[in-house]
């Protein structure tokens, strides 16, 4: 660990202790000795860099950066994923919250390890010493990862930089092309896989998790060789954004490979899944992100009551379970990304079908509409009418009072975006609610117990909540911002089949044919939706679309902060976010025939995303700019 000594400590010593031995370290300053001579201080030391990973996990925005609790614009609100309230249109990160800074500090301390550690080998093992070095390669690559898919070539620092330095040029380093920092990643988790072992104390990397982690980073390097068209050269002639589209090739085989390096080390976690049995593969779904032992969980992050927690519970539950904070319902996903999942009632085009012949189709129950859905919706999206801790979530618009004598024509023409109506629609501005009396007797809320409350946009906003990472037995005593501890998931071995069959099917699409790559890929993704039941490929030839692979990912990979980086590498998020609205599903309950109808339309609130094509490579901070004349900043800044 690095000698901290206080600059105010050492004017003193050097005007007042001229007779003074001035190279004896403060008894109350820890040494490199007390580190690094025992299996206790190396723990530490690991324990403080794992935890600096930047990992965009709970405790994640890109308005407030890493390490945050992000009820203010969630992640998956800039996606398309959701909406919130809190968000009202595309965004890239906050440039003063960018991770820049803290990443090199971490890096710093991770070649500081690398350069100390080797001086005290004689007292450990070789392989315990070559699996440190393991992890901290890693800890380094994944750092690494962090800045290159945020700013493309950044300045690679191998070793520790003095300062003040004798030659202040050492301190002044450019930025190395984009392929080189995908290569110093490659080489960093291809060190690890070769030094570390197959297992380790849970939130810690093994062998594997390199591999894993080898097989994403390798992937972002593919996308962008092949699809990025933003490019930046330095004087020298260095490619700082943008990767040769000739080296593609290259990086899909590297992360294919690497997938492969998991297969029959983990596997699709199917405590109780039957085949078939929707209920038991909605649980097992359901259970995936809890179970700590489960046999799919390769990287996470821990937290612990009460020393480390995050507030997901407290801000996403729905309003009739909301804690006594007074948060709930931040995550409220699109009807675009309901549409995606299999079992629906669908028209030609792949919308989900509410009309016949120009009528509401009507339910007796929300739920009706979502009978046959995968059970992978129902355990990501709570949808209105589930049960969620033993409730039935109650979403409504509101409650239609008008004649249905020949069918309920749209409420709205096709493509408004005009507010409902009033007329024959009794609705509640807020939670406060006025019960409105039903034809034969009885009451009903308009917007049931967790909205849509249309006055101040509060609650299902979108018709649905998120179900995902919600833990189901919080009592509502402990739904608060500072007391939810589930672990995060950072790679699952998922995300590993997920990226092995892009890659080989991107390996066909470019004539690779060392390996029947689209059969691959295919095996794949049917493991996928076997476990999701979903509707399975019928051959490898349905697998004739990118398309296709890309949209299993984000169905399985929803609200687990990865789209927007997919988004990213393919270079399709200023095409989907082209002035773009994205859909809602109001569900209306029709007082005179006791039964429910559904509405989609576009968002109430015509929030409209832009995604601006700079922000493909992100502001370098201007104040990092300014401490080095070799650092050049991105385009468009």
């Amino acid at each position: 660990m690095k000698k901290y000594t206080l600059i105010i400590a050492c004017f003193f010593i050097c005007w007042t202790t001229a007779c003074k031995k001035l190279d004896v370290p403060p008894i109350n300053i820890i040494q490199d000795k007390d580190v690094f001579t025992s299996t206790g201080g190396i723990q530490a030391y690991m324990a403080r860099i794992y935890s600096q990973l930047p990992i965009e996990d709970f405790r994640y925005s890109p308005q407030r950066g890493l390490n945050f609790f992000w009820i203010i614009s969630p992640f998956p609100a800039v996606t398309g994923e959701a909406l919130s309230r809190d968000q009202t249109g595309a965004m890239q990160e906050n440039v003063d919250e960018s991770p820049w800074s803290d990443s090199y500090k971490l890096i710093r301390d991770v070649n500081y390890f690398l350069e100390n550690m080797p001086k005290y080998a004689a007292t450990y093992t070789p392989e315990q010493v070559n699996a440190w070095l393991g992890e901290a390669r890693f800890i380094r690559a994944a750092t690494y990862f962090a800045l290159v898919k945020r700013y493309g070539g950044v300045p690679i620092i191998d070793k520790v930089l003095q300062v003040p330095a004798a030659n202040v040029d050492d301190l002044n380093v450019a930025r190395s092309s984009e392929e080189a920092v995908y290569d110093y990643i490659a080489a960093d988790l291809d060190y690890a896989y070769t030094n570390m072992g197959e297992t380790n104390q849970v939130g810690r990397a093994n062998k594997y998790v390199a591999a894993g982690f080898k097989s994403r980073a390798m992937l972002y390097a593919g996308s962008i060789a092949k699809y990025n068209q933003v490019t930046l050269v330095d004087a020298t002639g260095n490619r700082v954004c943008g990767i040769p589209s000739a080296k593609a090739v290259t990086y899909f085989k590297a992360a294919y490979d690497a997938a492969v390096l998991l297969e029959n080390k983990y596997s699709l976690y199917k405590n109780g899944w039957k085949a078939g049995d929707k209920a038991a593969q909605y649980q097992n779904y359901v259970d995936m992100f809890f179970d700590k032992g489960s046999s799919e969980n390769i990287f996470v992050r821990q937290y612990h009551y009460p020393e480390s927690v995050h507030g997901y519970d407290a801000y996403n539950v729905p309003r009739q379970l909301m804690g006594a904070n007074g948060y709930s319902s931040e995550v409220n996903p699109t009807l675009n990304f309901v549409e995606m999942f299999d079992g629906l009632p669908k028209n030609a085009d792949g919308t989900i079908k509410t009309m016949t012949a120009g009528k509401y189709d009507l339910y007796t129950n929300t739920m009706d509409l979502f009978a046959d859905a995968e059970p992978r919706l129902r355990a990501t999206v709570i949808l209105p009418g589930d049960v969620f801790k033993g409730q039935s979530i109650e979403i409504r618009r509101g409650i239609y009072t008008g004649s249905s004598a020949g069918g309920i024509g749209p409420l709205l023409p096709a493509g408004s975006t005009a507010n409902y109506p009033t007329a024959n629609i009794v609705q509640s501005s807020n939670a406060t609610q006025t019960p409105y009396n039903l034809p034969g007797g009885g009451t009903l809320n308009p917007a049931g117990l967790s909205g849509v409350f249309s006055g101040d946009g509060t609650c299902a906003i979108s018709g649905f909540s998120v179900r995902k990472w919600l833990a189901p037995d919080k009592p509502t005593s402990e739904v608060l911002e500072n007391r939810s501890d589930q672990t995060w998931i950072e790679l699952r071995y998922a995300e590993v089949l997920l990226n092995r069959a892009e890659a080989a099917y991107e390996l066909n699409t470019a004539g690779q044919n060392d390996k029947n790559y689209l059969q691959d890929a295919f095996a794949d993704i049917n493991q996928i939706r076997e476990r999701a039941g979903a509707d399975m490929l019928a051959s490898a030839a349905n697998l004739n679309s990118i398309d296709i692979v890309r949209k299993e990912r984000r169905k399985e990979l929803g609200f687990e902060n990865k789209t927007w980086w997919d988004m990213r590498r393919w270079r399709i998020a200023d095409k989907e976010q082209n002035s773009t609205i994205y859909k809602i599903l109001m569900p209306f309950y029709s007082a005179n025939d006791k039964k429910y109808f559904f509405d989609s339309r576009t968002d109430e609130r015509n929030v409209r995303y832009t995604f601006d094509v700079r922000w493909y490579y992100e502001q370098i901070p201007n104040g990092e700019i300014q401490k080095s004349q070799k650092l050049i900043q991105n385009p468009g800044y």
